[in-house]
């Protein structure tokens, strides 16, 4: 199983998911395409660690709902217990960035303009799902303690979020470098 795979049966382990949900919840923190998921998950099927319902639809396509299965969960907690690798930063703009002084000006404030707007838009989306997380909580702040799921979420969704003003902040002092010239 891969890291993918994993995150899945994280997903799972809180609710039934259909493939479709998977992927749009699982995007804050992995990057994953219907493409990886799917086959994933006829795979985890096979082995055992998720089950599956078929729901039948007269106006959409058929639609699975995953299940996480007592051996999924089983693998979910050994893999947690398991020391972490260290992370992988793969980010084209790193690249471009170090070697930005080939290009002009023009361009090179172009490009960290647009990169700001995408961390300033992940910044509003990730906003977003942190509001609707405590809406749904009800003014109660289950999602502050360590045992429940939501705890999980909020922590990884704040970390979203801080990344992701950071990144804007640093395109900005970046682009004021840049226009001074």
């Amino acid at each position: 199983m891969n890291i993918l795979s994993y995150g899945l049966l994280g997903l799972l382990a809180r609710e039934p998911r259909s493939g479709y949900d998977l992927t749009q919840y699982i995007k804050p923190f992995w990057p994953a395409k219907h493409s990886q998921i799917y086959p994933l998950l006829g795979k985890m099927e096979h082995d055992g660690y998720l089950t599956f319902d078929l729901i039948r639809q007269s106006d959409k396509p058929d639609k699975k709902i995953y299940t996480i299965t007592s051996k999924g969960i089983e693998e979910l907690k050994r893999w947690i217990d398991e020391p972490t690798s260290d992370p992988v930063n793969r980010d084209e703009m790193m690249l471009k960035a170090y070697s930005i002084w080939l290009t002009d000006p023009e361009k090179a404030i172009r490009l960290f303009e647009e990169r700001e707007k995408m961390h300033a838009e992940r910044a509003v989306y990730y906003e977003s799902l942190l509001v609707k997380l405590k809406e749904d909580d009800q003014g109660e702040q289950r999602y502050l303690s360590p045992g429940v799921p939501t705890f999980s979420r909020y922590i990884l969704l704040t970390k979203a979020l801080t990344d992701s003003k950071n990144a804007v902040e640093w395109c900005q002092w970046v682009l004021s470098m840049l226009k001074k010239g």
